[in-house]
């Protein structure tokens, strides 16, 4: 028995003249599904797998099935003759297209024997010289096949070798899933040695030194692996000693590495080939020359054989010098390694004379987390589940590390500036750019843990973009964005439109059994996002500036310190907070509307009413009948002066934050736990602690816990809701008291005041024909609405917790801004 070695990743093609066998010989070898057969397909497209005027039909359809396999990852064996060159040629194309490595397995039987294999099946029915052509064209095939493309030639020189030959599938040498680490992941070097010994020793690692007192490795903490990103030399003061230490790393298991484009260089001079001694490379060379020919061979044969990435943990984690595109992942090719080296550039040179790379991570929608080095960075930079760790030791900067899977960086400054740069230190790749209207349309939608997948419309999602580039806060703030929220269903009471009763039953009808109503304030939405040590964002329901910036700032850095006084930050033990809540007044951000849709109504109604009030009076004197427009004119004053009260009560005057209140009434977020389904009277409880410590900024939510079994329980909450509305509230929110509802459970309803909806449905709404004409309202579009952006809520809160990519998240926060956008009553 012989084996032969293919990757696990290829694409095979079996080479032999009919009746050799390789039909067999693949059912024997490989998987059902694996092996792609041309009579298979010429069946497929004319009904007989023999007939050759289908060949060219059967080969596209081939072809096609073989490109979808290689794009899904999947090894394919190719079942046909392929003796012609032709053949082989299309589908070497294909295994390049796709990055995998083309293996070729030639069955090359005798003609005698085929001959007699194909005179035993009635289905063949073509001569000898067919056969003789086949194996004439095989023979002056068989020394060039390597020319083609082949990576890998097997050649089974009879029937015995056919009959004995079996397979091993060996993984590409990028494909490491099954080393899981935990790794330390070490960005450029270029020759600094100091720095690289002392952030080794800052992660854990004792260097390892041999009789001359020269680093040659290092001991990592129990488990860790170290894994180097590339470029160990030029530029630096100790090229040789860093390549001492990496070698001596690599060699005894305490690290892994991967090549830089300096590395390539190298090996190219170290091979006497002609290269531009340029960045560096000179010196190397002349520390290189103060070495022994075993260690100059030593370092050709360690640079030389290192793979240009690595694919770590079984998948999540991929490394490679410049980065790599999801699409190149565990693939082989000569682009893919360019790629790994050199990242991608766009053809043209920036004012320093140096290429401009192609900003390849903002683009980039992968899974696994990419880590790099390459181009120098200031600060390294979470951008869509990528992070770039070369921050430019060797000109200033300082040496970085990531701690993976614990997503801690670390950094040691450099020694000194070793080498000026070209050009300053820049950030390559900026996550304000990374919003992109592909991520949401389309057929696959936003998938959720809550509700499945949500579709966006087209239309609607084209409109969010141009919303949020233009006139939100930058989208790393936007981690979230407040549904919609759905009103109760229309009362039947005499003079109400909404009424306590229905979204009480409402509740019962999906199993609530106990529910809490809020207070709803009268203001103005907003997210907070502070981060422990004053930074952070207030933002609106539409992802725009509460404030301007300075007094954004201000009100940041005082939530910021009342978080700290009240004990709060050490409480949620987290550095991030994230809090839903109410800012009032209303006039606070919303004066202008006030007075161009509110004040002035109310000032033209009140002028009308005035005068045709005068106008009926001096009617009654002279004796007319128009006792009933004087009762209308009555009722409408009256309705009129409701509504103005009703604005009246929601305005106060600010200066600065001076007047300013916050009522948050849920703590969304932290930076290690999303905390929607905590119970409603544990975030209420926090906004009382921070009402307590500081009353000037922030207020409390009344509310009330109600057990819907209990009428006693009903009716004191509805009295609740009556005397709250009678005051000048504008209503409450009922919600599960248990929060984080599942299925059709609202995650709130709201239950507005009798004044209140004569903002909403205008000062007269209250007559009894206009009270029956509104009763007959809609809400099952509302309510769907409610609760898929419910849904998309919490899961871009958990995307955002759990650290995936800024695209992620942006995915399912768009998708809230773009459905807000859906055709639905906006008074509901």
């Amino acid at each position: 028995m012989t084996q032969y070695e293919i990757p696990d990743l290829s694409l095979v093609v079996l080479v032999g003249i009919s009746g050799s066998g390789k039909s067999s010989f693949a059912a024997r070898h490989f998987g059902e599904y694996e092996t792609v057969s041309s009579d298979t397909c010429r069946g497929i497209v004319s009904g007989d797998p023999n007939l050759q005027s289908a060949t060219k039909d059967a080969f596209e359809l081939l072809e096609f099935i073989v490109a979808k396999r290689l794009s899904a990852g999947r090894l394919t064996v190719v079942d046909a003759t392929n003796v012609q060159p032709a053949a082989r040629k299309a589908l070497v194309k294909l295994a390049r297209e796709h990055d995998v490595l083309p293996v070729a397995v030639v069955l090359d039987v005798p003609e005698s024997v085929c001959a007699q294999r194909n005179a035993e099946r009635p289905d063949r029915t073509f001569g000898r010289d067919v056969l003789g052509r086949q194996h004439q064209q095989l023979t002056r095939s068989m020394r060039g096949l390597s020319k083609e493309g082949f990576r890998t030639v097997h050649v089974l020189a009879s029937t015995d070798a056919v009959e004995h030959a079996s397979f091993a599938r060996t993984p590409l040498r990028s494909d490491l899933r099954n080393v899981t680490g935990p790794f330390d992941v070490i960005g450029d070097i270029h020759g600094c040695l100091g720095e690289l010994t002392t952030l080794l020793t800052t992660l854990g690692y004792r260097i390892r030194r041999d009789g001359d007192g020269r680093a040659e490795g290092a001991v990592p903490p129990s488990g860790r692996t170290a894994v180097f990103v590339g470029d160990f030399v030029d530029r630096g003061p100790d090229s040789v000693g860093v390549l001492r230490l990496v070698m001596g790393m690599v060699g005894s298991g305490e690290a892994l590495a991967v090549p830089g484009n300096h590395e390539h260089k190298l090996v190219q001079a170290l091979r006497g080939r002609k290269v531009n001694v340029s960045h560096g490379l000179a010196e190397t060379l002349t520390q290189l020359d103060g070495e022994t020919e075993q260690f100059r061979l030593e370092v050709l044969t360690f640079c030389d054989g290192l793979v240009a990435h690595l694919v770590l943990d079984e998948g999540k984690l991929v490394v490679a010098h410049a980065g790599l595109i999801e699409k190149y992942h565990n693939r082989a090719s000569g682009r893919v390694r360019s790629f790994a080296l050199y990242g991608d550039t766009t053809g043209e040179t920036d004012e320093f004379g140096l290429p401009v790379r192609y900003p390849w991570a903002q683009d980039y929608r992968g899974s696994a987390m990419v880590l790099y080095g390459h181009t120098p960075v200031p600060e390294p930079e979470w951008v869509n589940g990528t992070l770039c760790l070369d921050t430019g030791c060797v000109f200033g900067g300082k040496l970085t590390a990531l701690r993976y899977p614990e997503r801690e960086i670390v950094s040691v400054p450099a020694e000194r500036e070793w080498y000026t740069p070209a050009k300053p230190l820049s950030s390559a790749f900026r996550e304000a750019d990374s919003l992109d209207l592909t991520d949401i349309i389309g057929p696959t939608g936003v998938e959720t843990a809550l509700r499945g997948r949500v579709s966006v419309r087209a239309e609607n999602a084209a409109g969010a973009l141009e919303v949020m580039s233009r006139f939100a806060v930058a989208p790393k703030w936007l981690h979230y964005l407040p549904p919609t929220m759905a009103p109760t269903p229309s009362s039947s009471k005499e003079g109400y439109l909404e009424y306590p009763t229905e979204a009480f039953d409402a509740y019962r009808k999906v199993g609530v059994t106990e529910v809490i109503c809020e207070e709803k304030h009268m203001g103005s939405r907003v997210v907070v996002v502070v981060h422990r040590g004053a930074e952070g964002m207030a933002y609106t329901r539409t992802g725009r500036r509460v404030f301007e910036k300075n007094l954004t700032g201000e009100l940041v850095r005082r939530v910021d310190a009342v978080l700290e006084g009240s004990g709060v930050w050490d409480e949620l033990a987290s550095d991030r907070v994230i809090l839903d809540a109410e800012l009032m007044p209303w006039s606070a951000k919303a004066g202008g509307l006030i007075r161009s849709q509110y004040a002035s109504v109310g000032a033209a109604a009140r002028a009308d009413l005035s005068a045709e009030a005068a106008l009926l009076e001096r009617a009654t004197a002279r004796g007319l009948q128009v006792g009933e427009r004087q009762r209308i004119n009555d009722e409408r004053t009256a309705n009129m002066a409701e509504f103005t009260e009703a604005y009246r009560g929601y305005v106060w005057p600010t200066t600065g934050l001076d007047g300013v209140l916050l009522a948050p009434f849920q703590v969304l977020a932290t930076s290690t736990a999303v905390h929607v389904e905590k119970p409603h009277l544990w975030h209420l409880a926090v906004a009382d602690r921070l009402a307590d410590h500081d009353p000037t900024l922030f207020t409390s939510t009344r509310r009330m816990s109600v057990d819907l079994s209990s009428a006693e329980s009903v009716a004191a909450a509805t009295t609740w809701w009556e005397d709250l509305t009678g005051n000048g509230g504008e209503g409450m929110v009922v919600k599960p008291a248990a929060n984080g509802p599942k299925g059709k459970v609202q995650p709130g309803i709201k239950v507005r005041g009798r004044s209140y909806l004569r903002l909403i449905y205008g000062p007269n709404y209250t007559d009894a024909a206009a009270l029956t004409a509104l009763r007959d309202r809609n809400l099952a579009h509302k309510q769907s609405m409610a609760l898929r952006e419910y849904a998309l809520g919490v899961e871009a809160l958990t995307r955002s917790v759990n650290g995936e990519p800024l695209w992620r998240v942006h995915q399912a926060v768009f998708a809230v801004l773009a459905m807000d956008s859906e055709p639905v009553d906006p008074r509901l």
